[in-house]
């Protein structure tokens, strides 16, 4: 549920730690970065009738520029060469544009600048683990394709003592424009209300320095989608899961608000990938497929 707020671990190799860029305007955003030829998708081909009804522009093009920041491993992050974006939204959007016979361009930016990209043209479309909610529909159109809640993750052991029910006068790790921050925000005012201190928000532009932080103990612990939290845990060997996972709700595709059919058709080719089984390969891929949904929709 990362990305809901209004207001990645990435290259964890070897005995020591090495993060990729931070997902901001400064990574390169020049055509083809992690860019993907149409119906090479697991299952893949082209959907000939779906491929008929792409809007003029983009078969015109051939092409879908996708604005994402990659810094959310396993969602979205770079490869070892610093410029492809992959993840397993990566591979379930590219088997999506397959279906509709277009190639992918994938162009990392800051989380909180995409949704202004996307209404402005910049991109024509967000893929970034977006949280669906009532005022991200006010401005855009939004098509379900996953399902993730909120973790928290602490040092193994646990060694600072954290407890999420009361995290009072603590230093906790958050991204940036995340609805991670709502939810520290508010139950902060909670420990204020109640004469205590505030909880101490560390907030980061990348999720990565987000992890880092808690690695390093400069944060006692950190909130974070679920299925980046524990990808954490995993990758970095330093981390533990702290409580289970809450808040669930869906990721959607952002589409400017006067393009809802193409919205609708990315519906339909989401079907598409259900059904020839490149949507179930590319979550097993990175192990997230307990988030799979089959109700696709269109601002569900």
């Amino acid at each position: 549920m990362r990305r809901m707020s209004l207001i990645a671990v990435t290259g964890f190799v070897a005995a020591g730690l090495t993060l990729s860029a931070c997902g901001s305007d400064s990574l390169s955003s020049s055509p083809g970065a992690g860019s993907t030829p149409a119906g090479t998708a697991a299952g893949g081909g082209v959907d000939q009738a779906l491929a008929a009804k792409v809007p003029a522009k983009l078969k015109s093009a051939g092409k879908i520029v996708i604005g994402t920041d990659p810094t959310y491993a396993p969602s979205e992050m770079l490869a070892g060469d610093g410029k492809t974006v992959e993840g397993f939204d990566v591979d379930v959007f590219n088997a999506v544009a397959a279906k509709l016979g277009l190639k992918t361009e994938w162009v990392p930016a800051s989380f909180d600048s995409i949704i202004l990209g996307v209404t402005g043209g910049k991109y024509d479309v967000g893929v970034s683990s977006f949280t669906i909610n009532p005022d991200r529909k006010k401005q855009v159109n939004m098509v379900s394709y996953y399902k993730a809640g909120t973790q928290w993750v602490v040092a193994k052991g646990n060694p600072k003592g954290v407890n999420i029910d009361d995290a009072c006068g603590r230093n906790i790790g958050v991204q940036k424009g995340t609805v991670q921050i709502d939810d520290l925000t508010a139950r902060s005012k909670k420990c204020t209300d109640a004469g205590k201190s505030a909880i101490n928000q560390i907030v980061q532009e990348g999720q990565d320095q987000v992890t880092a932080d808690v690695v390093s103990g400069k944060t006692d612990a950190m909130l974070a989608d679920s299925p980046v939290g524990l990808y954490a845990v995993k990758q970095t060997g330093q981390l533990e899961a702290l409580g289970a996972i809450y808040d669930s709700a869906p990721y959607g595709y952002v589409v400017p608000k006067d393009q809802t059919d193409f919205a609708n058709l990315l519906v339909e080719a989401l079907k598409a990938t259900q059904k020839d089984g490149s949507y179930e390969a590319a979550l097993k891929k990175f192990s997230v497929e307990a988030g799979a949904i089959s109700d696709f929709a269109l601002n569900p």
